[in-house]
């Protein structure tokens, strides 16, 4: 099937044509990589020195022929009727050996003469060069002593023989020939050396990079295990020790974790802020319901508390789906949401008989949610009528500005009842925690107003209320721009 018929058959089967193709891993990427370029490098390299040794042995041979061709041309001698008179020691002795590998030949325009050594074998044939002519050719056919097809390294020289009279000069050419066999031997010495170094120094390589890539992936490898314990759950986070390459992924993947964490806080913490919220409203009812009122006025207390709770649940969505608060906000009026939160709360402490009075700045605003005031307030209110005796006191106030800036707040509610230990105070402010385990309730109210003071970059304090001698909970809210 053609290459196209086979993806259109894969397409309409709904097979993935490249299921069950998994990419290399890192580690064998880059030691196919790594080896791939060694092998490249080490043949190059192998190939180029052969070249230059071949290159290198054929200019020694041929130097060295020469030596011999113009070491013959001193010492040999001619006669009066320019016959050739051979000299008595040859300047290596391998020129007496027959089929010795060394031979020496002299061409005169009408005589040949070769050593001792080209008896036997069958050399190529010698022209006459022209003085002062050099050539080097090689390996040239040639027959060797036994018969057998051979070759040689030819070299030749033209040069003339003056000794005597002007009119008594005439040519001649030398060669010099050497066995093909004898640089052939050289050449496999050296290669065999050559390519057993190298593949000795390609196999140590080899290791000593499957060695430096273990050791370079070893922090990746790390990192794998400290996610691998952080998916296990026996870690909460990954380490901070890492090589720079790496700190953005790890510090990618523990924002990610501590995102994560925190959103599945927020949720846990608007669910039960949400049923915190949902409580006082609950508690109204249930008290209205107690006393056995009247079905209208029972009507428009549910009415009312229906609303609230209706609002209430709208604000703990909004919150969960955003963060932080809006730079710029509309003022919020803090007398009639504290008013419509007491009249709540009297009724639900109604048989504690606690007043609750307002010490509020005209000019006083919270400039933020309406929600997060009603949340703030409604916290501090209930927990000021959960342990006061009989008093309450909220307190606003605008603080100082400077310029022309907005003005900041300050919240303070006040109670005449036991009060907080200053060693206390923090831990009563985490989230699930109780001052007193006999007091009903959930222990997240005073958490979310710390939360929502955080959120308005605010500050909480927990001292001795000085005028009714109970806990006092002051909020400072910052100067706005």
């Amino acid at each position: 099937m053609p290459p196209r018929a086979a993806d259109a058959g894969a397409a309409q089967s709904g097979r993935d044509p490249f299921q069950g193709w998994r990419p290399r891993s890192l580690r064998a990427r880059q030691l196919l990589a790594a080896s791939v370029g060694l092998l490249a490098f080490l043949f190059l390299a192998g190939y180029a020195l052969d070249r230059a040794f071949v290159s290198t042995a054929e200019l020694n041979l041929r130097n060295r022929l020469k030596g011999y061709a113009i070491s013959y041309a001193n010492k040999l001698e001619f006669g009066r009727d320019g016959t050739l008179i051979p000299p008595e020691m040859p300047v290596d002795p391998r020129f007496t050996q027959p089929g010795s590998g060394l031979y020496a030949e002299v061409v005169l325009p009408n005589e040949h003469w070769g050593s001792d050594s080209t008896l036997g074998p069958t050399l190529p044939a010698a022209n006459m060069l022209k003085p002062l002519q050099e050539t080097f050719e090689g390996p040239v056919p040639m027959r060797q002593i036994d018969g057998n097809e051979g070759g040689v390294y030819r070299f030749g020289l033209g040069t003339i023989y003056a000794n005597r009279a002007p009119e008594g000069e005439f040519p001649y050419s030398i060669y010099v020939s050497e066995d093909s066999r004898v640089l052939g031997a050289q050449l496999r010495t050296f290669r065999g050396a050559l390519w057993g170094y190298l593949g000795a120094a390609g196999a140590f390589l080899l290791l000593l990079q499957v060695a430096v890539l273990n050791w370079s992936l070893r922090p990746l490898q790390r990192v794998i295990n400290e996610l691998t314990k952080v998916q296990r759950g026996q870690a909460s986070r990954m380490t901070e020790r890492h090589p720079r390459e790496l700190e953005p992924l790890t510090e990618s993947i523990n924002a990610f974790i501590e995102s994560e964490r925190e959103n599945l806080d927020r949720q846990r913490n608007t669910l039960a802020d949400l049923a915190h919220s949902l409580k006082t409203p609950l508690a109204v009812l249930r008290s209205q319901l107690d006393e056995g009122i009247h079905a209208t006025a029972l009507r428009e207390e549910l009415d009312t508390q229906l609303k609230r709770m209706n609002n209430l649940v709208s604000y703990q969505l909004a919150r969960a789906a955003s963060s932080g608060h809006a730079l710029f906000a509309t003022p919020v009026p803090i007398e009639s949401n504290a008013e419509e939160i007491v009249r709540g709360l009297e009724k639900v402490y109604a048989a504690k008989g606690v007043i609750c009075e307002f010490d509020i700045h005209p000019d006083a605003r919270f400039h933020g949610e309406p929600g997060d005031l009603q949340e703030l307030m409604g916290n501090l209110l209930e927990n000021a009528f959960k342990w006061a005796r009989s008093r309450v006191l909220l307190t606003a106030t605008p603080t100082k500005t400077v310029g022309n800036r907005r003005a900041g707040l300050l919240l303070a509610v006040d109670d005449d009842g036991p009060g907080i230990a200053d060693e206390d105070v923090a831990h009563i402010l985490q989230r699930g925690v109780r001052g007193d385990e006999r007091v009903q309730g959930h222990g997240i109210g005073l958490a979310i107003v710390q939360d929502l003071v955080r959120g308005y970059r605010g500050e909480l304090q927990v001292t001795r209320s000085q005028e009714l001698g109970g806990a006092r909970f002051e909020v400072i809210l910052p100067q706005g721009l």
